[in-house]
């Protein structure tokens, strides 16, 4: 009830400031990687594989050091971006499979990105993995404020990088020569790419919002074979026999480090089309990732060879650092100056009140996040958070909450442990010593901010906190 009167209230405010003037606003492009680790990007740290392209974006925008997802994995993460609502009162808190396929579908009239700016005038475009609902579903991304859709709906239908077919506007395109296994004559990347180069085009007279949710590196390991060559012979190599229903390959670090710089080349291509159109200083694109790095050693990846998390303790699925602080690159040529770098501490439900602001909207009432727009213009006063929040019910249960320097973690939640522990990521950026003890103040305030901060959830039951 409460997205559904928010919606409504915004969809109001946003229709009074459309009327208001028909200068051209300005376009957007969010790029999401699924699961790329914090130091995955040569910007970051990384110091094996290749991303000149996006090493190039932070040179020429603004970096972001503190910048967090929306929670540990894909569909949560995904859902708290798109609504500007933190995990404790977001719908979707945990990945939720349905049958036949796809993830627990966001209710109808969620109060979306893609809905405020539909609404202003926006050609609204969504190319990638979207993990919020089926076709036929109330969380069709056609149904929450997206006019052109293209890719996968279902997130287990990702895990494979070469598909028998992909969707375009709830219907099933075939891709000739992939038979649904380990290669394919097809990649699901490259349709992606052309599709995106082909939505800037069909749309450079008009304002648009594109959405690119790329499968890039979540595994299975699968890179074309352009990208592949560049890493063949590079890394010492144990193949990949396949394992729990992702495919196999003989050079599982080459094919890693191949499907990132994949991704760089594309974000590359982007930028030049829009340069060639004569877009470039009429459109902002943000870069980062929906989690942190894949486990060590699922699916063939080795995070720990890559060192994808960095100084970071964990990887995808935990509340610790490295399984929710990812990278932030933002790129506007002209508007944002180029080559900084900010501590601002952020996070996934602060997108949707910043392209408000971008795109001239008035933010709605009742988001959890705040605009991160004085800090990407460099201009006017930047609102601080108290504090982030966040609450995980898979992995054994999890919550955390950051405060300042502060970052304070519970897990095994659901065993019954209920014990806080306590970490000084100004002093301990890996979490590697619990301080709770000496600091019972600080523990009681993250307690409090985790008991006022969960709403019970009926789809997504937390049974050590619900009602406490």
């Amino acid at each position: 009830m409460r997205c559904i009167l928010l919606s409504l209230i915004a969809l109001l405010v946003v229709t009074l400031h459309a009327q208001a003037g028909d200068k051209r606003k300005p376009n957007i492009i969010y790029i999401l990687a699924d699961d790329l680790g914090y130091a995955e990007l040569g910007s970051y740290g990384q110091d094996k594989i290749r991303t000149p392209r996006l090493d190039m974006m932070a040179k020429q925008g603004l970096r972001f050091t503190q910048h967090y997802s929306g929670n540990a994995v894909c569909a949560p993460s995904r859902c708290v971006l798109m609504t500007g609502l933190h995990s404790g009162h977001a719908q979707v808190r945990n990945n939720s499979e349905t049958k036949p396929d796809g993830q627990l579908p966001i209710a109808a009239n969620t109060l979306t990105i893609a809905r405020i700016l539909q609404q202003l005038g926006y050609a609204t475009g969504m190319i990638g993995k979207w993990g919020l609902g089926m076709h036929d579903s109330t969380g069709d991304p056609q149904k929450q404020g997206f006019g052109h859709f293209f890719g996968y709906y279902c997130q287990r239908h990702a895990h494979n990088h070469c598909p028998k077919f992909l969707w375009r506007n709830a219907q099933q395109v075939p891709l000739e020569g992939n038979p649904g296994g380990a290669k394919g004559k097809t990649h699901s990347h490259d349709l992606f790419e052309k599709e995106s180069l082909d939505f800037i085009r069909k749309n450079k007279d008009k304002s648009f919002f594109l959405y690119l949710p790329f499968t890039i590196p979540h595994v299975a390991l699968q890179a074309n074979d352009e990208s592949l060559k560049e890493y063949q012979g590079k890394f010492e190599e144990t193949p990949y026999l396949g394992k729990k229903g992702y495919q196999p390959h003989p050079t599982p670090r080459a094919a890693y480090a191949a499907m990132i710089t994949q991704m760089d080349r594309t974000v590359g291509r982007i930028i030049d089309l829009l340069q060639h159109l004569g877009l470039d200083g009429d459109t902002i694109i943000i870069f980062s990732s929906d989690n942190g790095p894949t486990h060590d050693g699922v699916g063939g990846s080795d995070s720990v060879f890559f060192r994808s998390a960095g100084r970071l303790r964990g990887f995808k699925g935990s509340l610790f650092e490295g399984g929710v602080r990812v990278p932030m690159l933002v790129r506007w040529p002209g508007k944002s100056a180029p080559g900084r770098t900010t501590e601002h501490i952020s996070g996934f439900h602060d997108v949707l009140p910043t392209l408000c602001e971008i795109a001239g909207a008035k933010t709605p009432k009742g988001l959890d996040g705040i605009s991160m727009a004085p800090t990407i213009i460099g201009k006017g006063e930047q609102q601080q958070h108290d504090f982030l929040y966040w609450e995980f019910p898979g992995y054994g249960g999890q919550q955390a909450v950051r405060m300042g320097d502060w970052k304070a973690l519970r897990q095994n939640m659901h065993k019954g442990n209920l014990t806080v522990q306590l970490f000084n990521l100004a002093k301990d950026i890996g979490e590697t010593t619990d301080i709770a003890a000496a600091n019972p103040a600080i523990v009681e305030r993250a307690l409090r901010i985790m008991r006022e901060q969960h709403v019970p959830s009926k789809m997504f039951p937390f049974k050590a906190i619900d009602g406490k």
